[in-house]
């Protein structure tokens, strides 16, 4: 592979102004470039205006038409910030079995409220999982197709007072959502601010 050209190579730290064939400019600091690939990674200001947090856009060079150096940094980038694999590989795993949890729901022929229910729950209680078409939470309360306040047994006591107030405010907000109009929820979705990291 031959050596990078004059301004096919952006160091880590410098600022860049891109101009891409959609006429939209970006501007920010580079996190990484790839040359085989000609992806660029800048960290930008954030779309929601928020200080503390930054948008992160991957360029394809390919469809930028005009690519200005900023201030180039000449000096080595600071050291990467260490992960915490452990904390990772635990995130990656409660990920993995909660798409598995999910996957299960759907082969076993489990209902949309069902599958919404579950989630409404496991987002409180992660202690709960799937019994053929039976949730169950803590391993103490058993909640039945229709999946209703009516359908949740258990042992009386809190847990089970706890989890049919669960039930009881996942199907009133689900309620609550259907009697809004189409137009005024996707309003409500055009209003909302869009994904910074």
């Amino acid at each position: 592979m031959a050596a990078p050209g004059p301004g096919e190579y952006f160091s880590v730290g410098s600022h860049v102004s891109c101009l891409t064939c959609l006429g939209q400019r970006l501007q920010g600091e580079v996190v990484a470039f790839d040359y085989q690939s000609k992806m660029l990674t800048l960290k930008c200001a954030s779309s929601s205006g928020k200080p503390n947090l930054s948008d992160v856009v991957l360029i394809n060079l390919a469809y930028v038409s005009e690519v200005d150096i900023i201030n180039d940094r000449t000096e080595t980038p600071p050291p990467l910030a260490s992960l915490n694999i452990s904390k990772l590989a635990s995130r990656a795993r409660t990920e993995k079995e909660d798409k598995l949890s999910q996957a299960y729901a759907i082969s076993a022929g489990v209902s949309i409220e069902g599958q919404q229910l579950f989630h409404t729950i496991h987002k409180t209680i992660k202690d709960c999982k799937w019994q053929e078409k039976n949730i169950i939470v803590m391993d103490d309360v058993v909640i039945s197709p229709p999946y209703q306040v009516d359908n949740c047994k258990g042992k009386e006591g809190s847990a089970l007072s706890h989890i049919r107030k669960i039930v009881e405010k996942h199907f009133r907000d689900a309620e609550g959502q259907k009697s809004v109009p189409r137009t005024q929820a996707q309003q409500t979705q055009k209003d909302s601010p869009s994904l910074s990291s």
